[in-house]
C-alpha cells in the first residue's frame, strides 16, 4: 500500500481552518502600539503580533531541518498591520508547502527544539506541528484580548465577536 497524507492534509485544512481569523486578528493589531502591555508579566503587543504571525514558520523549519534553535532562528518583523498580514500569509503558504512535501509515516521523524546546547524537547513531528497549531490558536487569544483592552474590534473566531454580526 503506497503512503498517504491523509494526516497531513488534516493539518493543512487545520491551518487554512485558522487562517482567516488569524488574518483578521492581525490586520487589527496597531503597530503604532508595540510596546503596549495589559500587565508587567506579558509579552509586549508587538512581539506577540509577530509570533503568531511567525508561528507557521515552525512547521516549515521541523519539517525541512528537523530542529529549530533560539539562539540561530531568526523571527521576521514587521512595521505595520499589512506587513503581518503578509508576513503570516506568507509563512502560512510555505508551511502548507513544506507540509504537502512530507507523507503521513514521515510525521514520526523526529523534531527538536533548543537553545544552543539547551534541549527543550525531542518529539516526533507528528506531536511538533499539532502543539504549533495549538500554540498559534493559543497567542491568537491572547491577541484578542490585547486588541480589546486598546478598544480595537475583536474580529469573529469561532463565531461573532461583541463587535461584529457575522463570520
Amino acid at each position: 500500500m503506497p503512503d498517504q497524507q491523509m494526516i497531513v492534509n488534516e493539518y493543512i485544512r487545520e491551518l487554512e481552518g485558522e487562517a482567516r481569523a488569524t488574518r483578521d486578528c492581525l490586520a487589527n493589531v496597531p503597530m503604532d502600539k508595540p510596546e503596549y502591555v495589559p500587565h508587567e508579566k506579558s509579552m509586549q503587543l508587538g512581539y506577540l503580533a509577530i509570533l503568531v504571525a511567525d508561528i507557521p514558520r515552525w512547521i516549515q523549519y521541523m519539517i525541512e531541518q528537523g530542529t529549530i534553535d533560539f539562539q540561530t532562528y531568526q523571527q521576521k518583523q514587521a512595521k505595520s498591520s499589512e506587513d503581518l498580514v503578509a508576513l503570516f500569509d506568507e509563512n502560512l503558504a510555505n508551511a502548507k508547502a513544506a507540509l504537502s512535501s512530507i507523507t503521513d509515516s514521515e510525521l514520526s521523524n523526529i523534531f527538536t527544539l533548543k537553545n544552543g546546547d539547551q534541549v527543550y524537547l525531542t518529539q516526533p513531528l507528528s506531536e511538533s506541528i499539532s502543539e504549533a497549531i495549538n500554540h498559534m490558536v493559543h497567542h491568537r487569544g491572547q491577541l484578542t484580548v490585547y486588541l480589546r483592552l486598546n478598544d480595537i474590534a475583536v474580529p469573529s473566531i469561532y463565531g461573532p465577536s461583541a463587535d461584529t454580526q457575522s463570520f
